[in-house]
Parts: C-alpha cells; sequence; structure tokens
C-alpha cells in the first residue's frame, strides 16, 4: 500500500540542538487522507516536529498538529467543520525494538528502517488519533424519548 503521505528524513541529520521539520500536505495528499480517514474531508493539514536524539538509535519527536477536517455528526449526521489543535510526543525506535508495554501514559512508537524516518506517516498517525471518534455537530442533541410512547409489538415479551 502507498502511503498518502511521505515525508522522509535522514535520522543523521538530528544533531545536539535537535532538528525542526514541517510536513504540510499538499491537496493529493489531502485527498488520500480523506479516503484513509473515512471522513467527508481534510482541508489542511500541518504539522511540526521537533526532534531530539535520545540514545543513537531512539528519536523523540514533540509536535504540534493543525488540521481542518470535515466529519459526520453522528446525531445529525450532518457534516460540519472541526478545526484540530494538538501537541503530541512520540518515539522512533528500530523498527523491531517497539516496546510492548501496554502503559498508555507512555509515548507511543515508531519503527524505522534504513536510518530514514517517515515524519509524513508519523503525521496521518497523529491525524488519525486526534479525530474524535464520535464526532458531534456544535448543538446537536440527542432527541427526547417520549416516555408515554405506546408499546411495541414485542412488549408483551418483555419480563415483569
Amino acid at each position: 500500500m502507498t502511503q498518502e503521505l511521505q515525508r522522509p528524513v535522514a535520522a543523521d541529520r538530528i544533531g545536539p540542538a535537535g532538528l525542526d521539520v514541517v510536513v504540510e500536505a499538499a491537496a493529493d495528499e489531502l485527498a488520500g487522507l480523506t479516503r484513509r480517514m473515512h471522513i467527508p474531508a481534510v482541508e489542511s493539514l500541518r504539522v511540526e516536529f521537533h526532534l531530539m536524539r535520545l540514545t543513537e538509535a531512539t528519536i523523540l519527536a514533540e509536535g504540534r498538529l493543525q488540521a481542518r477536517v470535515v466529519q459526520t455528526c453522528v446525531v445529525s449526521l450532518e457534516d460540519f467543520p472541526a478545526v484540530i489543535d494538538e501537541t503530541f510526543r512520540v518515539r522512533f525506535v528500530p523498527e523491531g525494538q517497539e516496546s510492548d508495554d501496554p502503559d498508555p501514559e507512555a509515548d507511543d512508537e515508531i519503527g524505522y528502517a534504513g536510518g530514514m524516518l517517515d515524519l509524513g506517516e508519523a503525521a496521518a498517525e497523529q491525524l488519525a488519533l486526534t479525530l474524535d471518534p464520535y464526532p458531534r455537530a456544535p448543538g446537536a442533541e440527542l432527541p427526547e424519548i417520549d416516555a408515554e410512547a405506546p408499546d411495541h409489538p414485542f412488549a408483551a415479551l418483555r419480563p415483569h
């Protein structure tokens, strides 16, 4: 499968002061991310990364993700625009050395191979993690349930 957003960065470019990289998705990449995320639209995506070496092979990435998306409200089923502005931390580790630690507080890990980090894929993964799985449009409310509703045909089967 071809990734929608690729931004390879050589790990050896990360010096003692770290490395700042900005990933901005182009129109065709946004279209691919829209399909991948299964939402009506990803209109913009900008991710700022600050990369720092923790060890020779482990790299910490701290960043900020900003995006404009269109999601479908789970209450009204209407599409609505949403703005995402989130910070995150992930660690890049050599492929196959990812931790099995189930700690939800631990940094997420992304494997890399050949000395190349794919910041595009990392950006796409962070977008997927920040999307609300149950998006609700501003002001959308669940309908009131009528307590006096007539019994349905199977009401007689209800235990008393």
